[in-house]
């Protein structure tokens, strides 16, 4: 609408001569603007007149905001609409008060079929008008109101028809034009009303078990609504699948989530739930949930087990209660814990302060130990008079036990306010007392001295590791966000980006101290992310540890660094006794069977969510999915955080689930993850989802340590009889205890549970993931038994020692190049050098999983061998000839075109062909059989032309690829007119280099398989892509048969590109480009060959996804 006719409808005027009904003097002034109601009087501004001159602004500017969102709707202008929303609250809006014409927001948009701003609405809370109690009064005031406007358009029309043209005249013409304009807009809502028709029912309704005592249903919009937004939802639960008689329903106007929890269920009980949709026009149908039923219960249930947390709270604050009873005779007991917050100096003692040597923040640092605190607001961070970071000298010395003493400094951290107290406790001499005793009472001493200088007790939290550098320093942080106006002594606030470029023009580059690598950004979102929780569901983790040399780490998400590595599963946390009941019977199984995927039951869905949960977690940790195989779920316990955040636990292999000191590894900051300490990651995350527990847990044991560091000091110091009676009798009570303390933490240590059990190796402690793995090829696994199954069993002629023999002498003679392109079909099987066969035995290795573990696929991903030494290759002398075989042994000079196979080409001065597989499913055969055959992957006769239309086309070169119908290798040269480059002594063309590629569209091959070819400087792209594309045809059409094969004739080489992908991204490369010079000037990248987007070949042969 143009702004003309806007500014119309803000200036409609209010002074009909004769109103139609007693309200519409009202109703009609309902809707003006706030412009034209400050020069119109009306009996609602005169009784408004007598209210306070405070509230008649605010009430004004209100009734101003409420005209401006009728007036939005009404307008249909969804950007002011959300504007309104988000600028005042439902109350200040009015938002569920009708107009003076008895609509609401709500109404009008649905009327009006505006689906956007209906949602807006109500997300912010809207509701339809409560005057419709049927379909008959609302159809009724509809007419009405279109029948008045039309009254007052026809009233407006003749005064302005009959009225000679003057000032009144001009304004009944914007009057007129006004109520038109209203009249057109209560057509469209009458209109709107009656071709609307109830909703369709709600889409992919899904009911889950919630708890012992609840279930859950969630839903989406219905797929048409019926020309009328859906305002509400009702759920009915029954115990009978006819629902007769309902057991209760309940109305959902709330639509920001579209779910429902069923509370006050019987546990045990099967309740059957539907879901249906209203709008204006009524209630649609029903729909069924899915699964149909459900019964409230918990996993627990299963065995009865008791939740982990249950009373230790209680217990350690009793026994904190229990450890300061000894220590009554500490003057500063009850005064320090009575001490505020704000300390109040006097003159004397900040005087004192002023000229004491020891109470100076330090300028630089020297050899020693030291507490620094970090306090930020926004992008300000807290700093001295000279422009540092606060800091004060715990030690000048430490010793080698650092960890054990962060780890008690982090539990002090706890009791920041019983500082004072904790120093008093520790009554004895410095000059007597051990090493550790000393540490820790100037630890003590250095956060008095802290807080003193800084006029605060809270210090916040301890960062997770102490900060040190190549001079000795060793730095422990504190972090704290000050979120309100806080004052402090002897420092200011400065940015953050200040601060950083200080300390660079000041630090050394060559050896920085510890406080020029405090990246404080870094340290600041730690801080930040280590304090949120997750959202309520449940999700999988991944333990994964690190050990050092003092320590063992976790692996932890950068982002969040209070959990293991994880993904979410779903939203409703809870393991239903159903559930874990079928976890544990598939736990109990050699080899896991995975469920039905047509049974809409609950396991069904817990498994299907946990084949994507399990998928996305090894790419996120970067574990290839073969590897994953060897990995187990942890069947004992599902951890409970906090009653809404709950984790089934991934545990590696036993022998990988702690990476020793040495081994490699690919977990750093840099690629998204963090290693916390063990002990320091549980405090942190008991810190998050737990804060009650272990506080109390921390403040007794600290308290503890120190008293037993104590009790020991004393039984050193006992002279006398009594004396050593007395320390023998403390001693052992701070042992008990400790005793006591220990226990009721065990009972909270999940992660020590869990890694027992993931150590575990005999039996093996979980659930097998090749149930959840296997059924993603599946369907593969049964095309392939399908189409070689004929060809299993084919009985072939043994060859003749003189073909060995031959074989033998051809392979000594072999050049460095003999072929310009070799065909790597599937590298995704295990290898071991070792196992290479000599030049005389070239065969199909036969391996089985005993003799291929997952460290050997490891190292065949790492550094996949493609060249195997000369050594590995010493000729072994050839076994006398044996009979034909028979024919339930495979044949020797096959290989199965639907097993992982891959060719190496082998180059060292003399080199051989070698073909090899490690993961074939052999038959045992019944006896030990010599192989004394070649499998024909080298073949010695002359080379042969290719018959297949294409073999006299091409760059110059050999290309060498196995063929399985005939038993041996078959090279073809493309030989151009002229240009024949003259070969070296070892066969390679000079100038001539290495290029593997990778086919990237429908082969029917394994998405691996990769062509090696030997190009120049002068090959093009559009020459590399003629030689795979036609390559790769006589591949298929050798493994897989002439019906089943992929080929592309030479018309449909146009189709296809050369792709180039770098770190930079992917690049397709135009058929004259020379991929040598890629190769040269970025080596890590790959080159492949696809089907280009504009191709209609796409729609048919889409491109191969590259795992």
């Amino acid at each position: 609408m143009t702004q003309q006719m806007r500014d119309l409808q803000l200036a409609q005027a209010r002074k009909p001569p004769g109103p139609s009904s007693p309200n519409a003097a009202k109703r009609l002034y309902r809707n003006l603007s706030g412009k034209f109601r400050v020069n119109y009087t009306s009996f609602d501004e005169g009784s408004l007149a007598g209210r306070g001159e405070k509230e008649k602004p605010r009430k004004s500017y209100l009734f101003q905001s409420n005209a401006a969102l009728f007036e939005a709707v009404e307008l249909q202008d969804l950007d002011r609409v959300q504007e309104l929303l988000k600028q005042y609250s439902p109350e200040e809006l009015d938002l569920n008060t009708p107009n003076s014409e008895g609509l609401l927001p709500l109404d009008i948009a649905i009327m009006t079929n505006n689906a956007p701003i209906a949602r807006a609405l109500l997300q912010a809370g809207a509701k339809e008008s409560p005057h419709f109690v049927s379909l008959e009064s609302r159809s009724l005031h509809l007419s009405t109101l279109v029948r008045e406007a039309e009254q007052r358009v026809n009233e407006l029309t003749a005064q302005v028809v009959n009225e000679a043209p003057n000032a009144d005249c001009s304004e009944k013409e914007k009057q007129l034009k006004a109520w038109e304009w209203r009249f057109r807009l209560y057509k469209r809502m009458k209109a709107g009303f009656e071709h609307a028709r109830v909703p369709d029912p709600p889409a992919n309704v899904h009911l889950s078990v919630a708890s012992s005592s609840s279930v859950q249903v969630t839903f989406c919009e219905p797929l048409s609504v019926n020309s009328a937004v859906v305002t509400k939802y009702k759920v009915e639960w029954s115990c009978s699948p006819s629902f007769s008689p309902l057991v209760g329903e309940a109305v959902v106007d709330k639509l920001k989530s579209l779910h429902y929890t069923i509370r006050g269920l019987t546990s045990g009980t099967a309740y059957y739930v539907q879901v249906s949709a209203y709008n204006m026009k009524g209630w649609g149908p029903p729909q069924a949930s899915v699964p149909p039923f459900a019964i409230p219960s918990n996993w627990r249930e299963y065995d009865g087990r008791a939740p982990r947390r249950r009373g230790q709270a209680e217990a350690l604050d009793h026994l904190l209660g229990q450890v300061k009873t000894v220590h009554q005779h500490c003057i500063c007991h009850e005064p320090c814990k009575n001490q505020p917050q704000s300390r109040k100096h006097s003159v004397s003692r900040s005087l004192k302060h002023l000229f004491h040597p020891g109470s100076k923040f330090l300028k630089t640092l020297k050899r020693g130990l030291y507490l620094t605190a970090i306090f930020y607001k926004d992008d300000n961070i807290l700093v001295t008079h000279e422009d540092q970071i606060p800091v004060v000298e715990i030690d000048d010395t430490y010793s080698c036990l650092l960890m054990q003493d962060f780890l008690w400094f982090t539990k002090v951290s706890c009791m920041w306010d019983e500082i004072l107290w904790l120093r008093q406790c520790v009554t004895v001499s410095q000059s007597s007392c051990s090493c550790i005793l000393q540490t820790r009472f100037k630890m003590l001493l250095a956060i008095s001295q802290m807080q003193g200088l800084l006029g605060i007790q809270d210090l916040g939290q301890v960062f997770f590791e102490p900060i040190k550098d190549k001079q000795g320093n060793i730095l422990i942080v504190t972090l704290k966000e000050v979120k309100t106006n806080q004052t402090f002594e002897s420092v200011r606030w400065v940015p953050i980006c200040k601060l950083q470029t200080s300390r660079k023009s000041v630090s050394s580059p060559e050896e920085p101290t510890a406080l020029d690598t405090l990246l404080i950004s870094d340290k600041l979102a730690y801080h930040q992310r280590s304090s949120h929780a997750l959202p309520p569901g449940l999700y999988l983790g991944y333990l994964k540890l690190c050990s050092a040399v003092d320590q063992i780490r976790v692996l932890v998400p950068e982002q969040l660094p209070n959990i293991l590595c994880h993904v979410k599963i779903r939203s409703n946390p809870n393991i239903s006794r159903e559930e874990w009941e079928w976890l544990q019977k598939m736990a109990s199984m050699e080899e896991p069977v995975p469920v039905e995927s047509k049974n809409e039951t609950s396991p069904n869905h817990l498994f299907q969510e946990l084949q994507v949960a399990i998928k996305e977690l090894m790419a996120l940790v970067n574990i290839p999915l073969q590897e994953a195989k060897d990995f187990r779920l942890y069947s004992q316990e599902v951890l409970d955080f906090g009653g809404q955040v709950s984790f089934l636990l991934l545990l590696p292999p036993s022998d990988d689930v702690c990476t020793a000191p040495g081994q490699n590894n690919p977990y750093t900051p840099q690629s998204g993850f963090l290693t916390l300490p063990l002990q320091i990651f549980e405090l942190v995350h008991f810190f998050t989802y737990d804060r009650e527990f272990i506080t109390q847990y921390c403040q007794v044991s600290a308290l503890l340590e120190l008293e037993s560091l104590l009790s020991q000091q004393s039984l050193r110091e006992a002279f006398s009889d009594s004396e050593l009676s007395t320390a023998k009798q403390r001693h052992q009570q701070v042992q008990e205890y400790i005793q006591q303390m220990e226990e009721i933490w065990r009972e909270m240590r999940w992660m020590m549970d869990a890694l027992q059990h993931a150590r575990y190796k005999q039996p093996s402690c979980g659930l097998s993931l090749n149930g959840f793995l296997s059924t993603s090829s599946g369907t593969a696994k049964e095309k392939t038994r399908s189409s070689s199954s004929h060809l299993d069993f084919l009985p072939s002629p043994a060859p003749s020692p003189d073909s060995s023999r031959k074989l033998s002498s051809d392979l000594h003679g072999l050049s460095d190049e003999e072929g310009s392109s070799e065909v790597f079909l599937a590298t995704d099987s295990d290898y071991d050098s070792s196992r290479a066969q000599s030049p005389k035995e070239l065969d199909l290795v036969s391996v089985g999983p005993e003799c291929c573990g997952r460290r050997a696929a490891r190292s065949l991903r790492d550094s996949a061998p493609d060249v195997l030494q000369s050594h590995e290759l010493q000729p072994t002398p050839l076994a006398p000839p044996e009979p034909r075989p028979p024919p339930e042994l495979y044949d020797s000079d096959f290989v199965l075109p639907s097993r992982q196979i891959e060719l190496l080409r082998v180059t060292e001065k003399r080199q051989a062909y070698c073909v090899r597989t490690s993961s074939l499913d052999f038959p045992k055969p019944l006896c030990p059989v010599a192989r004394k055959s070649c499998p024909g992957s080298v073949d010695s006769s002359p080379t042969e032309s290719r018959a297949g239309g294409h073999g006299s086309q091409g760059r110059p070169g050999t290309v060498s690829t196995h063929s399985p119908e005939r038993g041996r290798t078959r090279s073809a040269e493309w030989t151009p007119s002229s240009q024949e480059l003259p070969e070296q002594p070892g066969g390679k063309k000079p100038g001539s280099v290495t290029l593997r590629v990778c086919p990237q569209y429908e082969t029917g091959l394994s998405k691996e398989t990769s062509v090696k070819l030997h190009v120049t400087s002068q090959t093009s792209a559009g020459e590399v892509v003629k030689l795979v594309v036609l390559q790769m045809n006589d591949v298929s059409h050798g493994a897989l048969g002439g019906s089943a094969a992929f080929c592309y004739g030479e018309e449909q080489l146009e189709h296809f590109g050369l792709v180039f992908a770098s770190e930079e991204g992917e690049r397709w490369l135009p058929d004259e480009a020379r991929p040598l010079a890629l190769q040269a000037a970025r080596p890590e990248g790959r080159f492949y060959v696809r089907i280009k987007e504009t191709s209609p070949l796409v729609l048919q042969f889409g491109p191969a996804t590259t795992v």
